[in-house]
């Protein structure tokens, strides 16, 4: 990516909020295509994320950028249904700055330029809202220019040899003329048949 790409990230922070929005209080406990995660996790990985690109966007760097995911567990927090929408949009607001896209910056305890920063995060956008829209029954059409770049995002690490493939697990092959987001879930290490496991 350059500073030439610099796009939105207004239209999947708002998909991802009302992803949100459409989750009852009697899934937060349901299991999510993240094996570690159950809704509540995702929910509260998404709160956190906002938070944390959203300052390494305003290049505010501290324990919100500092911190590795997977540290810990993440959990949900009281007031989630106000402070989600409103985090993600602090954080589609804080990419729309030029500076944003340049210089360097930090994110999951991690120095990086600041347009490696927003692919990570439009791509955390777009499959963590996979992933949700998948464990709630929820329809999801993510937006093209969002799920475009994270598409790129991903085959770029994959094809990385250094870093050993996928960022997020194992790549699931995906046949070459599947839909762009099944293609980019397969490259996440995500099945794009996924469904939530039946009941007993």
């Amino acid at each position: 990516m350059t500073h030439a790409t610099m796009f939105d990230l207004g239209p999947q922070a708002r998909i991802v909020a009302r992803l949100a929005a459409g989750v009852p209080d009697a899934r937060l406990d349901d299991p999510t295509p993240c094996p570690e995660y159950a809704v509540s996790h995702l929910l509260g990985h998404l709160a956190g994320l906002a938070v944390a690109f959203r300052d390494a966007a305003r290049k505010d760097l501290g324990p919100t950028t500092d911190t590795a995911p997977g540290t810990a567990t993440p959990s949900l927090p009281v007031g989630w249904r106000e402070e989600l929408p409103r985090v993600l949009g602090e954080l589609a607001e804080a990419w729309r700055d030029p500076a944003a896209w340049t210089g360097m910056t930090r994110a999951g305890g991690v120095d990086l330029p600041g347009e490696i920063a927003a692919a990570v995060a439009v791509d955390e956008l777009v499959i963590h809202g996979w992933d949700l829209a998948r464990a709630t029954g929820q329809e999801y059409t993510p937006d093209q220019a969002a799920l475009h770049a994270s598409h790129a995002f991903l085959l770029a690490a994959a094809e990385d040899e250094s870093r050993g493939g996928g960022i997020f697990g194992a790549i699931v092959p995906v046949p070459d003329d599947s839909p762009l987001l099944d293609r980019a879930a397969g490259l996440s290490g995500r099945d794009p048949g996924w469904t939530p496991p039946t009941s007993p």
